[in-house]
């Protein structure tokens, strides 16, 4: 029998918080200055949890080896921060979830490879209740996700154990974090999960298409 959870880890990027309605902005931004055509919102979307470099591929249809690439990379990034919080927020169910949390005392934080020159001023802008006790970035880490030292870490931060956490994830390599660290993962299809990407390979624990799903999980471990 699994021990009592005593606090709830989320990704950031399509787990925590919407943050695609930006990155469209931005990437379409950066392909009109570079005269490309614009992409499908749905298409920019799915590719945002995989971070700058992959949504510079998918605009721009090249590799990290083209001379290009970081240049539009860094721009890319660039306009991001100047766009962070306009039409970001946290996904349906999700400011609900982080009341239920606090009315029963489990503490909850952010585990992420996003790094923390973006995550902070994002968390910081969105002034989120109950406030995160713990938000984990590449920055903080020798070994980012799928690793499992995010998870270690914050257990460490929060006075826990890993096997008292519940890791919720969109993408594979956050459910191999979770499992690497003992801990109880929860696989938010609702995320930016690629269609390329079979969620039912990953091997989570559970799985949920809406965060209202998920307290119903948490509540198995109180």
């Amino acid at each position: 029998m699994a021990k009592p959870i005593r606090a709830v880890m989320f990704d950031l990027d399509g787990t925590l918080l919407d943050t695609a309605p930006d990155f469209i902005v931005v990437v379409n931004q950066l392909l009109v200055e570079q005269n490309r055509p614009t992409l499908p919102a749905e298409t920019i979307r799915a590719g945002v949890s995989n971070g700058s470099k992959a949504l510079i591929k998918l605009a721009f249809g090249i590799e990290e080896n083209n001379e290009q690439f970081e240049p539009l990379r860094q721009r890319l990034l660039e306009l991001y921060l100047a766009h962070i919080a306009v039409y970001t927020k946290p996904f349906p169910g999700i400011s609900a979830l982080l009341d239920k949390l606090a009315d029963n005392n489990i503490l909850w934080g952010i585990a992420t490879n996003k790094p923390a020159t973006y995550t902070l001023p994002l968390m910081a802008a969105l002034n989120i209740h109950p406030a995160p006790l713990s938000v984990i970035c590449p920055d903080h880490v020798s070994r980012s996700k799928p690793d499992p030292e995010s998870l270690f870490l914050a257990g460490k931060q929060l006075n826990c154990s890993p096997q008292e956490i519940i890791y919720i994830g969109d993408h594979k390599r956050d459910i191999d974090c979770g499992k690497g660290a003992g801990s109880i993962t929860i696989a938010a299809t609702y995320g930016y999960v690629d269609e390329s990407e079979d969620p039912a390979s990953w091997n989570a624990d559970y799985y949920v298409n809406h965060a209202d799903e998920i307290w119903p999980i948490i509540e198995k471990y109180l």
